[in-house]
């Protein structure tokens, strides 16, 4: 069960979870347990489980209860949140940061078998006023375009197991469009491992990316390139054929001083790391100070770059990137024709 202060064994509830049960009910409540994992990534289960406790610590310093659900209190929590007051010595959460905070009040909340009633006036008309009041335009990262990738693989080398791995990795992320957690969490083939997201298919004339999302499956054709050189299907046959990769996990740690291949999946945030390193080792965005310029990049980069240097139509990229609407993707867009669609001329001004 979950606890009021945090996330506990189970999120199923206390009749299935109680002991004793016999084997079979048993053997339902740990697939079941298995489902409820599954309907989330960990790193949202995570997030979940911190927002409860910053929610039930906030209403321990208040003198108030997280349990039942109040909207009265937490319209007050967020308006803490919005304003500093929910930390001590801290500054106030972003739009972003409060909207997720109330998505995961409402997430545990329901695994408890209670709702959270968002429409309620003292959570919507608190929540309108905080992004009248404090919305800004989200902080884009910095998207790398393709001779800015060429560059930055050119920074690794490849005469190393690592150096073949982190190149694969980025070619793979960029041509695919592909977000840092879908990077890692591909597998060789199909039904390899219970935590990957997806799995590669190499063709002839590319490589067939199967992606589990939101939505459901997805897939990605990446087309091989005009170069060995820049071409990520190459880049990832050779990391297979010198990883001697047969099974399992795509993209996993090098060991042994790099000269071995480790069992472990690669964490999502490594992807991040990878990018930024090789963008400040490349020199991209030069004109910044390195902090600055440690700050532009990250795995988002890839995705972003993608999207504003591929020179195809706009519903190509649309797909490619998974997005539900043109609008989404051209958030992604950094460098697009934005007047190329003269409506003022075609309604005959």
């Amino acid at each position: 069960m979950i606890s009021e202060d945090g996330v506990g064994d189970t999120d199923l509830p206390q009749a299935v979870a109680s002991p004793p049960l016999p084997q079979h009910l048993q053997d339902l409540t740990d697939r079941a347990r298995g489902y409820v994992e599954a309907s989330s990534s960990s790193n949202t289960r995570k997030a979940y489980a911190s927002d409860w406790k910053h929610f039930s610590a906030w209403c321990r310093r208040s003198g108030l209860s997280p349990l039942p659900p109040h909207p009265q209190t937490v319209g007050l929590y967020i308006t803490a949140c919005a304003s500093g007051a929910a930390d001590r010595g801290m500054k106030a959460n972003s739009v972003s940061t409060i909207e997720r905070r109330l998505s995961s009040l409402s997430w545990n909340y329901a695994q408890r078998g209670l709702i959270l009633d968002r429409k309620d006036r003292h959570i919507a008309t608190v929540m309108a006023g905080i992004r009248k009041s404090h919305a800004r335009p989200p902080a884009q990262k910095e998207a790398v375009l393709a001779d800015e990738i060429i560059a930055m693989i050119e920074t690794l080398d490849r005469g190393t197991l690592r150096g073949l791995r982190d190149r694969a990795m980025l070619l793979i992320g960029y041509a695919g469009g592909l977000r840092r957690s879908e990077i890692v969490g591909l597998d060789l083939k199909a039904e390899q491992t219970e935590d990957g997201r997806g799995w590669i298919e190499i063709l002839d004339k590319g490589l067939l990316v199967t992606l589990r999302g939101k939505s459901g499956w997805r897939e990605v054709e990446i087309g091989r390139g005009s170069s060995d050189a820049t071409c990520p299907i190459a880049a990832v046959e050779m990391w297979i054929t010198f990883a001697k990769l047969a099974h399992g996990p795509l993209f996993r740690r090098v060991t042994g001083q790099g000269k071995a291949i480790g069992s472990e999946r690669l964490n999502d945030k490594e992807v991040a790391r990878l990018v930024k390193r090789t963008a400040m080792a490349a020199g991209i965005r030069g004109d910044l100070s390195e902090i600055e310029r440690a700050l532009r990049f990250s795995g988002h980069s890839l995705r972003a770059g993608l999207a504003s240097s591929a020179e195809v139509d706009e519903r190509y990229v649309q797909k490619h990137l998974g997005h539900a609407s043109a609008e989404m993707t051209r958030r992604y867009q950094r460098r697009r024709d934005r007047f190329r669609v003269n409506l003022t001329k075609a309604a005959g001004l």
